[in-house]
């Protein structure tokens, strides 16, 4: 197949000179060295800058692919509600360069297993019941609207079947995506992360998690970050312990109260739906990752996440030709690449 990479954001020795630049000339910081700390799929690129004080992160995001503006505001909102997430401590929104907190190494993705994933999600949970009854559910924060979730699941069609895999794609998907985006809407709406999820959760010693890669968030379905906790695109655990989890969030007494009557079915089924719905993105823009953006490493997840759609499919016969689709169809013809 051949590979479309995009043109670079900048040059990126010299993005990294001014950044340098930046850091200890505005800033007078004495840089005793300057790593790549980590990236993401976008192009921000993070950097640990090492001074006489301490540690701290420096984000390159070029301004011309990257608006650090939501990044700032939400940082703000965020830590003023209590979440332990990076504060931003200088900005130059002109060049697009942040200096951070540094919340250290230690992802959650790295570190659970069945020893500690009880301890680590409780935690998590914790961190996101503050997050969804104490952030604004206004229009401080865009929506999380119809055109959004639809949008967000023709990336499936576009990039996984038709680009990656050579699948026309048939009208039933329409018919799937509608349902799906219906059950979003019905759910109370709160803020929502949209990446909750292994890779963006740091262990701590003191106000675990961190929580990073926040600047997408808006206002929308409350089992939205709940079911990207529990079903994970990156580390799976068993149908019913998630199950469990996802109901005894649904039990905590402030959840309930943003919820009303609902009943444990319809919980569920939210949560599945939610799932399927943010599993087809995630498909496709992994899929989208390799074709535009010529990385590799996320086609691997791919399979996890489309199980996970199989799975979460199988209670509603009203979803069985998107369950069909993807395990007839997707999940062997992905095997056999």
């Amino acid at each position: 197949m051949t590979v479309q990479t995009p043109a670079a954001p900048a040059n990126s020795e010299s993005r990294l000179r001014a950044l340098r630049d930046w850091l200890t000339g505005p800033l007078a910081l004495d840089v005793r060295s300057l790593a790549p700390a980590s990236s993401d799929a976008s192009f921000r690129r993070y950097y640990r800058v090492l001074h006489p004080g301490g540690s701290l992160i420096a984000m390159d995001a070029p301004p011309a692919y990257e608006d650090s503006r939501p990044f700032v505001a939400i940082s703000s909102m965020l830590h003023g509600i209590g979440l332990n997430v990076p504060e931003v401590l200088e900005a130059d929104l002109e060049q697009g360069f942040l200096l951070l907190t540094d919340l250290g190494d230690r992802r959650y993705l790295d570190v659970l297993d069945a020893a500690n994933v009880e301890r680590l999600y409780a935690d998590a949970l914790d961190a996101l019941e503050l997050l969804q009854v104490r952030a604004p559910r206004d229009d401080s924060l865009p929506a999380y609207d119809r055109d959004l979730l639809l949008r967000e699941m023709q990336l499936f069609p576009d990039w996984l079947l038709a680009r990656h895999l050579g699948i026309e794609p048939d009208a039933d998907l329409r018919a799937s995506f509608a349902l799906l985006a219906d059950a979003a809407l019905e759910q109370p709406r709160v803020c929502v992360h949209r990446d909750y999820h292994s890779r963006n959760l740091m262990v701590m010693e003191a106000r675990n998690p961190g929580v990073l890669d926040f600047q997408d968030a808006v206002v929308g379905p409350i089992t939205y970050d709940l079911v990207s906790l529990l079903r994970d695109c990156y580390i799976a655990w068993p149908r019913a312990q998630v199950e469990a989890w996802a109901l005894a969030y649904l039990r905590r007494p402030a959840i309930r109260a943003l919820v009303g009557e609902v009943d444990e079915a319809q919980w569920l089924r939210w949560f599945d739906l939610m799932g399927i719905q943010r599993h087809l993105k995630a498909s496709g823009i992994f899929a989208r990752l390799w074709h535009r953006d010529g990385k590799r490493g996320y086609l691997g997840d791919v399979p996890r996440t489309l199980r996970y759609i199989v799975e979460a499919a199988a209670p509603y016969p009203e979803l069985a030709p998107l369950q069909q689709l993807v395990q007839g169809t997707v999940l062997p013809r992905l095997e056999a690449d």
